[in-house]
């Protein structure tokens, strides 16, 4: 390939000369633009080359560096610009393993000529790497948030810089615009003009410079002239809902039955079935606001308590360790006490952050023995109490939010002052080296401030003696926290909801917005003005609309898993479908040594021994355990089992079962499948279900082998091995 014509250097020369190119401003655009930073590229953690960038230009300081001053300044030629290799290479007019990056004729090759030619400075005042006023401050996008039809599926996306010197501009040339699903949106690189191309809600990532901010394009679901009205009569969450579905045209499925109802919510608030004399009493109620108190008295059971400890537990991981579980079992029980004194969520987290002492008698204390390290530590605190994946920021600065290598090994260094083992204590010699400085990190609230000798943080003291995670908490916990409350909010709405605002909900960031952004907001809000009460915001979501709608499709709604025109119909978590065959087949399962009789969701280490528990895929929670909406658990095992395994069928048929009592009662053969169809399914069988079990009776020879079919077949079909 021919190098570039000298009439063509001297057309850039001359119009380098007309303004100053700025390093930061003007030429890490382009680089990112190019993609010579990317993870693929230069970007990744080595380099390519023996040439590396930070990710997407996250330490343009750095980047400057690696091609002004290393190589002995061969990458730039400042006694001949437009034979520096930096050109040479983007160009491909001499080998490149990354192929031609930018045209010979392209503004990008202009520009860099340019800069090189005005003698390859950081900018027009500075020949160093320190902050300037071109900073980036604020990257404006236009639209944020749009509706097109695909009769018009085109939208222009604009963007503006704001920088540190008050001065703005249009870079929506320079700006890498990435569809969340490349299959949904396709975008002119140049024009910046986006085409969608199939219904639904696609989210765009816009990024310039170190700054990354979310486009939402909504296209209708259907071809309904309108989507259900908003009134006024509906609570704030159901506004919220109807608002998204009314955008998006889609129709509402009906509220479901109260005897659907009745197994829904106690299912989600306590873990279990529902018996059959609560399902009878309840639906001989005839109060109107008999679902309201019911959702009140369940909140207020011991089957509550017992269920939410175990879902706390596995947020936190909670879990025995290596010859000792005396440990796990004080946690377990402090995590019961805090529901059962309805301490607030907020009170709970800073116990268990700042928590010090004997692990067999603190059990907070336990929080520290999750995982391995302070780095580890850092990661698991910012996941469970941010819903933040600030693990992303150890090797290079998140790509896709506003963490930096700063944030992760600043907050790592606070849980280095922290000594784990059966005794928690502190330990202020503790540190984790900073990689990219190869020092000590410095103690740093992620976000926020660094934590020394001379700072102080809301008000708490720091220095060589305090407790650096005081401070830390003092944050965490603070009623302005933008992550605190909007983590948990979205863990209880998807517990409730099938699917979390946000998914995955450990993964809150801009780039990742949530589907009805404003009531994550305000159930934030809401749950904050609550004093962080879980049972609150349990109770107000088992309360909308929303939850009350039934699972079953409508026409319109059929491809709705994320707006909530109708329930989602999700697996039942391992330890809760275990409980639900034990109680219906009246046979309680063994779980290591513990008494006949324990509760599934009452165990306190996911490592006692169970089968059942195996085949249906506990969790190990050596990781976490929120797992993505609607996959399950057990995967083929379970559904190999369920077919022709002994997690069923040798229970069925055991003398101690319930069919086995049914049976030596001599009850006719009908009123046992009742028995069973409203102690699994809280219903009566249909007449159609009814006839087909009679016509498999027949004359009743082989009975018992038919109801043993007749009670797998039903602990194996969909309707029960499924909330919905």
């Amino acid at each position: 390939m021919n190098r570039p014509s000298l009439a063509f250097l001297l057309i850039l020369v001359v119009s380098a000369n007309a303004s100053a190119v700025d390093f930061q401003r003007d030429i890490m655009p382009v680089l990112t633009k190019a993609g010579c930073n990317g993870g693929a590229c230069h970007g990744a953690a080595v380099g390519r080359g023996e040439f590396r960038l930070s990710l997407y230009g996250g330490d343009p300081q750095a980047d400057f560096q690696a091609i002004v001053r290393e190589l002995q300044g061969r990458r730039v030629n400042l006694a001949d610009p437009g034979q520096s290799l930096l050109i040479l290479k983007a160009t491909e007019t001499i080998e490149h393993g990354g192929g031609q990056r930018l045209g010979a004729d392209e503004e990008g090759a202009n520009r860099l000529l340019a800069w090189i030619e005005q003698g390859a400075r950081w900018s027009e005042h500075q020949d160093g790497g320190d902050a300037s006023p071109s900073d980036l401050q604020r990257l404006a996008v236009s639209p944020q948030r749009g509706v097109v039809t695909l009769e018009s599926p085109q939208v222009q996306l604009s963007a503006t810089a704001h920088f540190a010197d008050g001065s703005q501009r249009d870079v929506t040339r320079w700006t890498v615009f990435t569809p969340e699903d490349t299959s949904s949106v396709s975008v002119d690189a140049t024009s910046g003009e986006a085409t969608v191309l199939r219904r639904g809600r696609h989210v765009l990532v816009a990024r310039y410079l170190g700054e990354v901010t979310p486009i939402e394009i909504l296209v209708p679901l259907s071809d309904h002239p309108a989507g259900p009205a908003v009134s006024d009569s509906l609570g704030w969450i159901d506004r919220q809902v109807i608002q998204r579905l009314s955008t998006l045209r889609i129709p509402l499925s009906p509220s479901v039955d109260d005897a659907t109802f009745l197994r829904r919510v106690t299912l989600d608030l306590t873990g279990r079935l529902p018996t059959p004399a609560a399902t009878r009493g309840f639906l001989a109620h005839e109060r109107s606001d008999r679902r309201e108190r019911l959702i009140d008295r369940l909140l207020e059971s011991d089957a509550f308590n017992e269920y939410w400890t175990s879902r706390l537990a596995q947020l936190l991981r909670l879990k025995s360790q290596a010859n000792d579980d005396l440990g796990a079992s004080t946690y377990h029980r402090w995590l019961r006490e805090q529901l059962e004194q309805r301490v607030g969520y907020d009170r709970l987290a800073r116990e268990v952050l700042t928590a010090q002492g004997d692990t067999h008698e603190i059990g907070p204390a336990n929080f520290y023995r999750t995982v391995g390290g302070p780095r580890e530590q850092a990661e698991l605190t910012s996941e469970v109490f941010m819903g933040q994946r600030l693990r992303c920021a150890n090797c290079h600065n998140h790509p896709l939010d506003r963490w930096t290598q700063d944030d992760y090994h600043g907050m790592s260094a606070i849980f280095a002052t922290v000594r784990s083992g059966r005794t928690i204590s502190l330990d202020e010699r503790g540190f984790v080296i900073h990689p990219k400085t190869g020092e000590n990190a410095v103690p740093k609230i992620p976000g926020e401030r660094f934590l020394d000798a001379d700072t102080q943080v809301l008000g708490t003291e720091t220095g060589a003696n305090a407790d650096l995670r005081e401070d830390l908490a003092a944050w965490l916990i603070d009623s302005d926290n933008p992550y605190f409350a909007k983590a948990i909010v979205n863990r209880l709405w998807q517990a409730m909801m099938g699917r979390g605002l946000v998914e995955p909900v450990d993964d809150l960031r801009a780039t990742n917005p949530a589907t009805h952004p404003a009531l994550l907001d305000q159930l934030a809000d809401d749950f904050v003005d609550s004093g962080y009460d879980l049972r609150h915001t349990l109770g107000l979501i088992a309360r909308s609309d929303a939850y009350a709608r039934s699972a079953d499709a409508v026409e319109g709604n059929e491809s709705d898993d994320r707006f909530y025109s109708r329930f989602l119909r999700t697996p039942l978590p391992p330890e809760v479908l275990a409980d639900a065959i034990s109680d219906v087949l009246e046979l309680p399962e063994t779980y290591g040594d513990l008494p006949l009789g324990t509760r599934a969701v009452a165990l306190v280490d996911p490592k006692t021994e169970s089968r059942s528990l195996d085949i249906l895929g506990r969790c190990s929670r050596e990781d976490t355990c929120e797992s993505a909406p609607g996959s399950g658990a057990g995967g083929l095992t379970l559904k190999l089992h369920l077919f022709n395994g002994d997690l069923l069928n040798r229970r069925i048929a055991a003398p101690q079962s319930r069919l086995s009592r049914l049976l030596r009662e001599s009850k006719p053969p009908m009123q046992v499948i009742d028995e069973f169809y409203t102690t699994a399914l809280q219903r009566h069988p249909s007449e159609a279900e009814s006839a087909f079990w009679r016509e498999q009776i027949g004359d009743g020879s082989g009975t018992r082998e038919v109801l043993e079919d007749f009670v797998w077949s039903l602990l194996t079909c969909n309707e029960f091995t499924t909330n919905h």
